[in-house]
């Protein structure tokens, strides 16, 4: 898997299919890494060229001291001007959806189609996430740190977040896994009014993880999208 060094932090990523075809760039959830998108990038990659990035503190990139929405975001940038990309597709799920939110706000020219998938942009929540204090007994496979310090930020996000999504006039499309997910399809309705060229398609019993548990319905909506 190929490593760079951006931002004072080592990545790997993933990629599948022709560098001369058109870019994808796909941003994992907390807790995953770029191997979580790996049938999704196959399905993807006889028409694109599918870039998949473990985000700080994930998968084989290394740990931080600071994990934040506004990092990942410097991240990406660093990753997809390093890699000479000047436009691209952006596909982000859950924490990588909110890392895309954040990046087509900044560099709305650089993001040719956004596709999030059961993500709204965090407001104020009514009742605040708990933050775990200590990591469980159990090892786990990306950075502990990274819980607390994101949840934090879903406790207080930013209102420039909700307040820019006008600037993102760019194709978009929202996935929504339906009543099974934890997220309330009312709030990605929201979202999406929020913004002035945005579809929402919703796969029903998808839950949160709509490309794992119903990877033919999500790519039977991405794929038409992204063509």
């Amino acid at each position: 898997m190929p490593t760079i060094h951006i931002n004072e932090q080592t990545f790997h990523y993933r990629t599948a299919g022709d560098p001369s075809a058109p870019p994808v760039v796909l941003l994992h959830a907390l807790g995953q890494n770029a191997s979580s998108w790996d049938g999704v990038a196959a399905a993807l990659s006889d028409e694109f060229y599918v870039i998949a990035l473990d985000q700080r503190g994930h998968g084989e990139s290394s740990h931080a001291d600071e994990y934040s929405f506004q990092k990942m975001q410097a991240d990406v940038f660093a990753f997809v001007s390093h890699l000479k990309l000047e436009r691209f597709i952006l596909i982000g799920h859950s924490m990588g959806g909110t890392v895309a939110y954040l990046f087509a706000q900044q560099h709305p020219h650089m993001v040719e189609r956004l596709v999030i998938e059961d993500t709204p942009v965090p407001t104020k929540p009514s009742k605040p996430i708990n933050i775990p204090t200590s990591p469980p007994d159990e090892p786990l496979p990306f950075d502990w740190r990274v819980i607390p310090q994101i949840l934090q930020q879903l406790n207080e996000p930013d209102p420039e977040w909700w307040g820019n999504l006008s600037r993102l006039t760019m194709p978009t499309l929202i996935i929504g896994g339906g009543e099974t997910s934890h997220v309330a399809t009312s709030q990605l309705h929201d979202t999406a009014g929020q913004m002035p060229n945005c579809e929402i398609v919703t796969v029903e019993e998808a839950g949160h993880h709509v490309h794992a548990q119903h990877p033919t319905a999500f790519l039977a909506h991405v794929k038409p999208f992204l063509s």
